[in-house]
């Protein structure tokens, strides 16, 4: 059986999924994200499979991202760096995380709290519309086609 190509579908939700959407690749960035971004270190934090993790890694690369960039010669090692995509990436991860510590924290509550470096107090991710400033919710949203449609 032939696996369906979310890359080909006309929806951006799709495609994105194509991108990161395999269990450990939004994993990988968030730990290159916060800051482990060498290979042993996301293998051994993740407990991910070396193979599996070179894999993702290798996809993510040839995706647009993750970069590798080399940090020493003697011997050559390489380490992990977010592009322009891979951070914005992390803006749907900030959403996921919203989403997370609202319905699966439990009692315990969120396991990371986001503090915002700007104005230094503890926050979290909201959608707001890019016109009006108005919070989104999917109620609120209706659907037309676009130009890619």
């Amino acid at each position: 059986m032939q696996r369906t190509r979310f890359g080909e579908m006309a929806c951006s939700i799709a495609r994105t999924l194509d991108v990161a959407g395999e269990p450990w690749s939004p994993l990988i960035i968030r730990d290159v994200w916060v800051g482990n971004t060498r290979f042993d270190g996301i293998q051994r934090g993740l407990g991910i499979s070396r193979k599996v993790l070179a894999e993702r890694l290798a996809w993510l690369q040839a995706q647009g991202v993750l970069e590798r960039r080399p940090y020493s010669e003697r011997p050559p090692r390489h380490e992990y760096a977010l592009t322009q995509k891979g951070s914005e990436l992390c803006e749907v991860l900030m959403a996921i995380t919203a989403w997370g510590d609202r319905w699966t924290a439990g009692e315990a509550g969120p396991p990371v709290l986001l503090r915002h470096r700007t104005c230094g107090e503890l926050t979290h991710a909201e959608i707001h519309c890019a016109h009006c400033g108005e919070a989104l919710h999917a109620g609120d949203i209706s659907f037309e086609p676009g130009p890619g449609a």
